[in-house]
């Protein structure tokens, strides 16, 4: 049977790369965007490259949590598997850097809505499904007042804490989880490589996406990543290695983790 495979980001750069490479080889994926437009435009795309797998679109916003709640919702009612969530989607730098909700763009997209959509699809990701979060080399302590809410913050600065938070919780959730949930790994795909964010963040071409696709293929279908929940990939060095040393700490990691349910109820709580 062929797996169903949900990329976050997934119409341009690494995300896209990554969805060719699945659908040429007969993967079911599930591509996900925040622009109808160039969803649509990635979907026709792979259309062409799609065999018995298939291809499906959701659009959401991911700087808005209420869309990745609606998003996690729309597949689990079209579907009661999912083998591979890949957490590709990004932000490095936006012209309005606080989310509707109130929170630091990065924070939210990076690191927030990937654990808020992990944790609705745990029921279609059952013991025997994988989650690859993006993470990346740049890492550095987090903030707790910018993991809640708009701190003054560089685009670096911010960027680093968030990939950092996205570490510590997907080491968290591992081993809470242990035999009783999907693996959970940590990938950086490799530094300054050629996407879309690298490009407007850094103002340089980058290095060769398919780098980045190709480490995201092995870590979502090779035996080599089966037992590897709770560990870090390190593509820059080709093989797992020790995260951040915060990614280390288990009370840290567990703090994060409490942090981000904070956030999640509280808004819970103004909705209703």
């Amino acid at each position: 049977m062929s797996k169903t495979i949900l990329i976050t980001g997934s119409t341009d750069g690494i995300g896209l790369e990554t969805a060719k490479m699945l659908v040429s080889q007969g993967y079911r994926v599930l591509l996900h965007g925040r622009n109808p437009q160039k969803l649509e435009a990635a979907e026709q795309s792979l259309s062409a490259l799609s065999g018995e797998g298939g291809i499906e679109s959701y659009v959401a916003d991911l700087s808005r949590l209420a869309d990745v709640e609606s998003m996690a919702q729309a597949v689990s009612e079209k579907h009661t598997r999912l083998d591979v969530l890949i957490n590709n989607a990004g932000v490095y730098n936006a012209s309005d850097s606080v989310t509707p909700d109130g929170l630091d763009i990065r924070f939210a997209v990076n690191a927030i809505a990937p654990y808020l959509l992990t944790k609705r699809l745990l029921p279609l990701l059952g013991t025997s499904g994988r989650v690859i979060n993006l993470s990346s080399a740049a890492q550095s302590p987090v903030n707790p007042q910018a993991l809640v809410g708009p701190v003054s913050l560089s685009d670096g600065a911010a960027y680093a804490q968030s990939k950092l938070a996205l570490t510590m919780w997907s080491r968290s959730l591992a081993l809470a989880l242990k035999e009783n949930g999907p693996a959970i790994i940590a990938v950086n795909p490799g530094s300054l490589l050629g996407s879309k964010m690298v490009k407007e963040a850094f103002g340089i071409a980058g290095g060769d996406i398919r780098i980045g696709a190709e480490i995201l293929m092995r870590a979502a279908l090779t035996d080599e990543f089966a037992a590897a929940s709770g560990q870090y990939f390190d593509n820059d060095k080709g093989q797992f290695a020790p995260p951040h040393p915060d990614a280390l700490d288990e009370s840290k990691n567990q703090e994060i983790v409490r942090m981000i349910e904070a956030i999640l109820s509280d808004l819970n709580s103004r909705k209703g």
